[in-house]
């Protein structure tokens, strides 16, 4: 044989030639793992599964795969011998977890993860041991969770503006908070605070300063970063209710710069004349200024607490105890004196005590099922200007109707209209709810209303001059209906009765 050294022995060829086609025939030991090269998005509550493959393709029922997190003792599952080993796996995915090896042949695997949690999220690896040659790859989770629908409320007056805040749990990961206006322009957040609860969601809490007095409504959007999937509330925000400069305030502003150059000429002319008369003659002004404003003050102070009826005790307890739109609307609302209608309530009440309570005068009607007429009768002349609120206490009643009405005076030469009165209410029926505009037998407006909880308080306010009555849902601070109509040009009072509008010409309210 040419090529081989003629000393190698007679039978040492085959030998040689069997080794080297052994060689040759081998398999191929190598292999490598293959996860999805995106993320795995679930959400919150569902279940993952989370897919690896060897490359090239081989049975993979022979080999240890291990699913892990940050390091190899943080098992989510192990695989070994034909079946799974709980010995190693972690407390919070027992009984959570399993491998799906429909194609285990082909060396592809799947881990099943149940019931996703928001600790959940996070990085896998996907481990493939075959002797002392092992391999692995990297899964990525992305958990997503939805929480509730935005909850927005007014909160108070600041900055010459309303104070507004939008609130949301049950989010994952942080979510995004945006305020808009209802053209969609963007609008910066006053504050925003994000915390996270026992089971790692977060709940957010945003507010905003709206001071344009021209915007209708606010929106605030919450969006999960991972979906890009959002959940929007909306606020109605009736112009009324924004601060308005007083008066006094504006004369002030004006005189203001004319007072302050004169207090300079006096006092540089003292000076001149005499710098030690000029100082203490400049401190008893300070002295006589600061009592005139302690005086103002209290003055004010003591006509707030005569017509709300209660004590304002502190400056700081006031501002921090305005969380509703009834307190703080009754910085700028008068609180109405109104008393229960004797007529039509408890008239066979025989309990003497029982009779004195409802003479008191109270601002919260309570909501009785007795009686069928009109339950509010007014403790003081009739509205003809100025704002106006009073609160009623609806209750479980399944049938009422709650607002105002338009009475004409004797001084309006309308003596044969006495009697016709004209109605803006809202009205219950059962589980149905409009707003009316009528003056019995004929209606001028109707419109149905879309209430999702069923109010319990209503509160009323009414602005004579700029003719607008709003009403809001106590139990949940949220605004049901407004109406503006032609200006207020006669008498107004308030109406409550436990029965619907009855229209026909038989009927007399």
């Amino acid at each position: 044989m040419a090529g081989f050294p003629s000393f190698l022995p007679a039978g040492f060829l085959p030998t040689l030639l069997l080794l080297q086609v052994s060689t040759w025939c081998s398999p191929v030991s190598g292999f490598s793992v293959k996860g999805p090269a995106q993320p795995i998005m679930v959400l919150l509550g569902a279940d993952a599964s989370l897919p690896c493959q060897l490359s090239p393709k081989q049975s993979a029922a022979h080999m240890q795969i291990r699913w892990y997190r940050a390091q190899l003792s943080s098992t989510v599952l192990v695989y070994q011998n034909g079946q799974e080993q709980g010995g190693e796996q972690m407390l919070e995915y027992r009984g959570r977890t399993e491998l799906v090896g429909d194609s285990i042949g082909k060396g592809a695997v799947a881990l099943l993860i149940q019931h996703i949690r928001a600790s959940d999220d996070g990085q896998y690896r996907c481990h493939f041991k075959d002797g002392h040659i092992s391999q692995e790859a990297i899964v990525e989770l992305r958990v997503i969770g939805l929480g509730s629908a935005p909850h927005v409320y007014m909160m108070g007056p600041e900055d010459r503006g309303i104070r507004v805040l939008c609130s949301s749990g049950g989010w994952f990961p942080k979510p995004r908070v945006q305020w808009s206006n209802m053209v969609g322009v963007k609008l910066p957040s006053l504050s925003e605070s994000q915390t996270q609860d026992g089971d790692g969601l977060f709940y957010v809490e945003a507010s905003l300063v709206v001071t344009d007095s021209s915007l209708d409504n606010v929106t605030c959007s919450i969006q999960n970063p991972f979906s890009g999937q959002e959940k929007v509330s909306a606020i109605f925000l009736p112009e009324p209710f924004f601060p308005r400069t007083s008066p006094w305030k504006t004369a002030l502003a004006g005189t203001l710069p004319l007072l302050v150059l004169l207090l300079i000429g006096i006092s540089y002319t003292g000076w001149r004349e005499h710098k030690a008369k000029e100082r203490e003659v400049k401190k008893r002004q300070e002295e006589s200024h600061n009592t005139e404003e302690m005086k103002r003050e209290k003055q004010v102070a003591l006509r707030v607490k005569s017509k709300s009826g209660q004590q304002v005790k502190s400056e700081g307890k006031q501002f921090s105890e305005i969380y509703n739109v009834g307190l703080f609307l009754s910085f700028f609302f008068l609180p109405a004196l109104v008393t229960l209608n004797h007529e039509n309530f408890h008239q066979d009440n025989s309990d003497p005590e029982r009779e004195e309570n409802i003479r008191e005068e109270t601002r919260v009607l309570l909501c009785n099922k007795q009686g069928d007429g009109n339950l509010i009768k007014l403790g003081q002349k009739e509205f003809t200007s100025g704002r106006h609120y009073w609160e009623v206490d609806i209750e479980d009643t399944d049938e009422w109707t709650l607002g105002i009405y338009e009475k004409p005076t004797e001084r309006s030469g309308l003596l044969s209209h006495l009697q016709k009165k004209k109605f803006s209410v809202l009205e219950k029926k059962g589980r149905e709810y409009r707003a009316l505009t009528c003056s019995p037998p004929e209606i001028f407006l109707e419109e149905p209303l879309l209430i999702e909880k069923c109010p319990r308080k209503i509160v009323i306010f009414l602005d004579y001059e700029d003719s607008d009555i709003s009403f809001y849902n106590m139990t949940d601070r949220t605004h049901i209906f407004s109406f503006t109509q032609a200006n207020f040009s006669e008498s107004l009072y308030p109406y409550f009765k436990l029965k619907s509008m009855e229209l026909s010409p038989s009927v007399q309210y």
